[in-house]
């Protein structure tokens, strides 16, 4: 098995992450031995929320979108609610951090509304995936399968509907990660 102390993971998100989306990843991630790093659009604390309505905690970022390096991450974690991704789709860095991440085949996970991050960044075409019901017609219009599953895997591509989903959201990106170290060790073997 692989080790996951080695795993490096970057989560995005900006004012109006939906905290559970966000958290709730981020701490089965730590408990596995995974480095997770948070960035945003500003280092300042970013507000979260409690089904889009309430105020809730704040995340510090660990570094801006303009400081991330793609090559140092393993894997992107793209929490939910509806004003961060809202937010995150009009920043041209978030974008073409994603395209990054999609274009070197490296796991990109998405859940809630964040898959709306990835329609804009095009990087959904003919991918399977899901998202929040009020999304599922703008992903069919980037070119996705849509699908109701709490979770889908799509060869690098992981997303789920909505807070509900997370335990699977969870397991699916460990798995991933798991099998993706496993994978790089053993071509290290070999060589």
């Amino acid at each position: 098995m692989a080790d996951l102390s080695q795993a490096r993971v970057l989560m995005l998100a900006a004012d109006g992450f939906e905290t559970v989306e966000l958290f709730e990843p981020r701490q089965a991630l730590e408990a596995a031995g995974v480095t997770v790093s948070l960035a945003s659009i500003k280092r300042d604390p970013i507000q979260g929320m409690k089904q889009d309505i309430n105020q809730a905690e704040t995340a510090t970022p660990d570094l801006t979108l303009d400081e991330v390096e793609v090559d140092d991450y393993d894997a992107l974690v793209l929490p939910g609610g509806v004003a961060n991704p809202d937010k995150l789709r009009v920043a041209a860095k978030a974008v073409q951090i994603v395209q990054d991440f999609m274009d070197e085949d490296k796991i990109v996970a998405a859940i809630c509304h964040a898959p709306w991050l990835l329609a804009e960044a095009d990087v959904i075409d003919g991918r399977r995936l899901t998202g929040f019901e009020s999304i599922r017609t703008d992903l069919e219009n980037a070119g996705g399968e849509v699908v109701d599953e709490e979770v889908v895997v799509d060869d690098n591509l992981i997303t789920s509907r909505k807070p509900d989903d997370i335990p699977a959201f969870n397991k699916a990106i460990l798995a991933a990660l798991t099998e993706e170290l496993g994978a790089d060790e053993e071509e290290e073997e070999e060589a």
